[in-house]
């Protein structure tokens, strides 16, 4: 079977993930969440080291500190993110975290860090990637590039349900305060800004469901592979 990547780009709380893994569940494929990487740095950042986002020796050392992976987890049925081989799941999906996440993702040490090991992930494609940059920095050559976008309110809906789901009660307002932060710090960053690639699908979720996405994107990905064999036969 032809295996390609598939990036999926987008802003938060769009269903990025939930979709991700869903289609690459469906294919087969190898889900990479670049989100819960970034968070992880977010977190070792913020929680374990303390250390200041101004420090570029800081940072450097830190960084050195750190190794990443996805490993899978029985009792929950779901790839985790493990720090230093310890899972952290549960502790980046917390508010706190949000509030710094994009801060970090500008920090261009971090990127070029991240960057390097999602593309290492994809050099034997069949996966499944999303993100903010990875149709336009990590993966410019995607064979099915992704775009997802929701109107911001339904939004916030979801990402404080996804938060009441861990236990954390947050107000809305709060919420869709974080969202509108993340979206203007990501969009306008000097280091790979989320953009739309000029040459992804756009997916408005704002009123469609889960499965509607998926399957589309399914649609989308035999259209593509429907394409290739053509150009080769």
């Amino acid at each position: 079977m032809r295996k390609i990547i598939i990036a999926i780009d987008g802003y938060s709380a769009c269903g990025k993930s939930s979709t991700a893994k869903t289609v690459a569940k469906a294919l087969n494929y190898t889900y990479i969440d670049t989100g819960a990487m970034y968070r992880a740095v977010t977190y070792y950042f913020m929680e374990v080291k303390f250390i200041s986002l101004t420090n570029e020796k800081e940072i450097q050392r830190a960084l050195g500190e750190i190794d990443l992976d996805f490993r899978y987890n029985a009792k929950t049925m779901m790839n985790e993110i493990c720090l230093n081989g310890a899972s952290i799941e549960h502790e980046i999906r917390k508010m706190s975290i949000s509030e710094k996440v994009s801060e970090v993702s500008t920090l261009k040490q971090v990127r070029q860090f991240l960057v390097a090991q999602q593309q290492k992930m994809g050099k034997r494609k069949g996966i499944v990637m999303d993100g903010r940059d990875i149709g336009t920095v990590v993966f410019p050559q995607a064979e099915l590039k992704i775009f997802m976008t929701a109107d911001i309110m339904e939004r916030a809906k979801r990402r404080q349900q996804e938060l009441l789901a861990q236990g954390q009660l947050v107000p809305l307002e709060e919420v869709l305060d974080n969202l509108k932060k993340r979206d203007f710090i990501d969009s306008t960053r000097t280091e790979s800004p989320l953009k739309q690639a000029v040459d992804a699908v756009v997916v408005d979720t704002t009123y469609v469901t889960l499965d509607e996405q998926v399957e589309y994107i399914l649609q989308l990905f035999n259209a593509t592979i429907a394409r290739q064999i053509q150009g080769q036969s």
